[in-house]
């Protein structure tokens, strides 16, 4: 599906690692390409032609996100260099300043290191108290279960809407009705949604929502921190310098800008912001119903297939998405990962920066297949004839 539209594509090698990155297509490398070499200046600094186009294709960027998470106002969107940025900044730039000794916060074992690690640091410096929801049979989140947490001192339930492991779809909907009844902040990582299927932050009252560019076909190093508009008011700068200030005096006197400028200090990735413009109108132009339809095509044709194969253990063969955890038999899985390499087929091996899921698996390491709508089954056909002769792996790694 739209094959030639990705130059890379036509190189010998079949990519199922989606959820680390994704491809990137033409019209972004091209546009891209042409900031650089056509028409580069900084954004909001100079009152020439250049200039100028740089500044309106940076804020039409900011009202395309807008459009497409229905957010209220561009004012909402601050971009950030990722969604790992955009969660450290609502840790650290609004919890930080919101929370008190005692208050409770919701995770779960399968969310990523971005969703885990500033939480955990948080709790050390303001005693604030991690708790994790529990996950079903399937390894999705429990709901029933989360509802039988919530008391008056839950303050935050942070989660994955798609977590880059089980790949399950979290019912976001109901839990933003329970965060809202509650009075509780919903703060949602949509790195692995966003790129795959609409996300409504009105529909589902999401607080605060955090995803990058590059898991969605723009460029590395730039993302998206949605946040009601109150909310951001609240919030405090992490980083400082230009850009971001109205004023400074040697007295000590600072004022900075307003919302979202003031969260967008130094000069910005510029060349990503563009290239993200670029990427939300390839996705529009496809649109989010012929990729989840081809997604959920592939994953069906992937795990009929795996299923065949005699020594494949599949950890998530109930889940939503195009995410696919196994491990071949008694192969440690990065073995898996090289072997697979020599037919030219990209998988993940590891943790997936997912290292508490383990309490959950039973097991530290895996092999991930993580498909986008550019995939198609006829690689999927060649991943399922190397593992079918995965018997002489040694011999081929070794």
């Amino acid at each position: 599906m739209n094959r030639d539209d990705f130059k890379i594509l036509k190189n010998d090698f079949i990519f199922f690692d989606n959820c680390a990155t994704t491809l990137k297509p033409n019209i972004v490398v091209d546009e891209t390409v042409k900031y650089y070499t056509e028409y580069t200046s900084n954004a909001h600094r100079g009152d020439y032609d250049n200039s100028i186009k740089v500044d309106t294709l940076y804020e039409e960027t900011r009202t395309k996100v807008r459009k497409l998470i229905n957010a209220e106002n561009d004012s909402e969107i601050v971009f950030t260099s990722g969604a790992t940025e955009a969660l450290n900044l609502v840790v650290f730039g609004f919890m930080k300043y919101n929370l008190k000794k005692g208050d409770e916060v919701f995770l779960t074992k399968a969310e990523h290191a971005s969703n885990v690690i500033p939480w955990l640091e948080l709790a050390n410096e303001k005693g604030i108290k991690i708790k994790y929801i529990p996950l079903d049979k399937d390894h999705k989140l429990d709901y029933d279960k989360l509802v039988k947490m919530v008391s008056s001192k839950t303050k935050v339930i942070s989660i994955a809407h798609v977590t880059n492991t089980i790949g399950d779809i979290r019912p976001i909907e109901k839990i933003g009705k329970l965060c809202k009844e509650n009075n509780i902040y919903f703060v949602v990582d949509g790195a692995q949604s966003v790129p795959h299927f609409r996300v409504d932050v009105l529909k589902n009252n999401i607080d605060f929502l955090a995803f990058s560019a590059h898991k969605m076909l723009g460029p590395t190093g730039v993302g998206v921190l949605y946040g009601k508009y109150n909310l951001l008011n609240e919030m405090r700068p992490i980083i400082f310098g230009g850009g971001m200030n109205n004023i400074f005096e040697s007295t000590g006197e600072v004022e900075y800008k307003s919302v979202p400028t003031r969260f967008e200090a130094g000069t910005p990735n510029i060349a990503g912001v563009i290239g993200l413009n670029r990427a939300i109108d390839y996705i529009n132009s496809i649109g989010y119903d012929a990729i989840q339809s081809q997604e959920k095509e592939l994953r069906k044709y992937l795990i009929d297939n795996l299923k065949s194969i005699d020594n494949i253990i599949l950890y998530n063969e109930n889940s939503d998405t195009g995410i696919v955890l196994f491990n071949l038999k008694d192969i440690f899985p990065q073995d898996t990962s090289v072997y697979l390499n020599t037919y030219h087929i990209c998988v993940r091996a590891g943790n997936h920066c997912a290292k508490i899921l383990k309490d959950e698996l039973g097991i530290k390491n895996t092999c991930r297949i993580s498909i986008y709508f550019y995939n198609t089954k006829e690689e999927i056909d060649v991943l399922i004839e190397a593992l079918k002769k995965s018997k002489n792996i040694f011999e081929v790694v070794i």
